[in-house]
């Protein structure tokens, strides 16, 4: 399987980033073609420009600001996605790499009949989210309601592939994690993405 990892976080010796490598490694061993995207390493741009907001709605819609990008998207048959939640949500590069890449014509187009999505990005078998939380458990699922996997799950997921395996590991409670519960996290993602067929 081919894989776009996306990692999303500005500091080279991070957790996330230790959790991408400990994933590229997993991935790999057991045959799969990674393909990283390190959203800062690659001064990816978050920013929706005016002209793509303003031609959102074409058919087609221009992605040739970021086609390099869609390209590796379209091609992979699995995303994997590696991030901090921030204030229970996406860091900005992230949200912007939505905003951007999944655009129209490339992660769904609309039914023009009645305006519905209709999901474009079919290839895509497998959708992961590797995140940490800098508050405990309880806070994000019981009182914040895992705003985070709702997105990805019930929005990005359901409306731009079909069918797809959805998984959410996260490290809660961040901040006060032990090297112990690090490591145990990464065994974690280890063991999760060496299951992948």
């Amino acid at each position: 399987m081919r894989i776009l990892l996306v990692l999303a976080h500005p500091l080279e010796d991070s957790f996330a980033a230790a959790v991408a490598r400990t994933a590229c490694e997993a991935l790999e061993a057991s045959g799969h073609v990674v393909d990283l995207l390190d959203l800062y390493a690659e001064n990816f741009d978050p920013r929706l420009s005016k002209a793509e907001r303003g031609g959102y709605f074409d058919i087609p819609y221009d992605t040739s600001a970021v086609a390099d990008i869609v390209a590796r998207l379209k091609a992979a048959d699995g995303l994997i996605l590696v991030f901090p939640q921030w204030w229970f949500n996406f860091p900005a590069i992230l949200k912007g790499f939505f905003d951007r890449v999944f655009a129209p014509g490339v992660a769904f187009s609309h039914d023009a009949a009645g305006g519905r999505i209709v999901p474009q990005l079919t290839q895509i078998r497998l959708l992961y989210a590797l995140t940490t939380t800098g508050s405990p458990w309880w806070l994000v699922r019981l009182y914040m309601g895992d705003p985070v996997r709702r997105l990805l799950k019930r929005g990005i997921a359901a409306f731009c592939s079909k069918r797809l395996n959805f998984r959410m590991l996260s490290l809660h409670d961040m901040d006060r994690a032990t090297d112990a519960k690090r490591r145990a996290h990464l065994d974690r993602v280890r063991k999760l993405l060496s299951a992948i067929s």
